[in-house]
């Protein structure tokens, strides 16, 4: 564990303890390739602020990473709805080009099955 996660986690549960503080965390143990933890304080992040397009993305790459396509097209559609609606258009455009992978990727492993 590094230094940083170790003082961030030091934060939680106190009164600092907000959607950045998690999104933070999450950021941490993404670099740490942990993605079902990143994941779960992606999502602690969103439940604190709703509207938070990087949290959104991020929740949506750590998914992606564990194989978890599905949900992670569907964290990325609900992103991009909360991007649009707050202005922020480079998330929105990230997270279009994310989810367009992941249906790129599972419009190939349907059609193997037709062949």
């Amino acid at each position: 564990m590094s230094a940083m996660l170790h003082n961030l986690l030091a934060l939680c549960d106190t009164p600092r303890d907000n959607a950045m503080l998690r999104f933070g965390i999450a950021n941490e143990y993404a670099k740490l390739q942990d993605w079902p933890a990143a994941a779960e304080q992606a999502r602690l992040a969103i439940a604190r602020q709703q509207d938070f397009s990087a949290a959104w993305k991020l929740l949506g790459k750590a998914l992606a990473a564990q194989g978890e396509g599905a949900a992670a097209l569907a964290v990325y559609r609900e992103g991009i709805a909360v991007a649009q609606a707050r202005g922020d258009i480079q998330a929105v455009k990230e997270m279009t080009v994310f989810a367009r992978r992941i249906e790129k990727q599972q419009a190939a492993c349907s059609g193997q099955g037709d062949a």
